[in-house]
């Protein structure tokens, strides 16, 4: 299936849906989606620019090491629980503040805090496997 159109169309279907990914995370902490929804979606993007590019493009295309990528996201989500143990109430109860931005209330929580970190940690360790996976496939 590595023909010349999927190999052309790859890279823009790869950020639309990195970028679908990043909106699912992101209303997910009030509605259907959130960190392990989105994870997937990114992780399944980087699977196909995987399949139709190689291995090495997409390792050069995140930077890190995608276990590393998953370690982030574990530190992120055991920090997001840091602000209940400093008011004494149960670990990763919710804390919302809501700052002004040009005029408009931003309701921001450490549920998208932990939210965000489960999407690194699914989007770390689904990439690695499916890397794994295509590199001894290319063996």
């Amino acid at each position: 299936m590595n023909t010349v159109i999927f190999r052309t169309i790859a890279p823009f279907l790869t950020a639309l849906m990195i970028l679908f990914s990043i909106f699912v995370l992101l209303r997910g902490h009030n509605e259907p989606g959130g960190g392990f929804i989105g994870g997937l979606i990114a992780a399944s993007a980087l699977a196909i620019y995987g399949i139709a590019c190689g291995v090495r493009p997409v390792r050069r295309a995140i930077h890190f090491h995608p276990m590393s990528l998953s370690a982030f996201g574990l530190l992120i989500s055991c920090l997001s629980g840091l602000p209940s143990l400093l008011t004494h109430v149960a670990f990763l109860k919710a804390h919302w503040i809501y700052p002004e931005i040009f005029g408009v209330d931003l309701a921001l929580s450490t549920v998208m805090v932990f939210d965000i970190g489960v999407y690194f940690v699914v989007l770390g360790s689904i990439t690695s496997i499916a890397l794994a996976l295509e590199e001894r496939e290319n063996d």
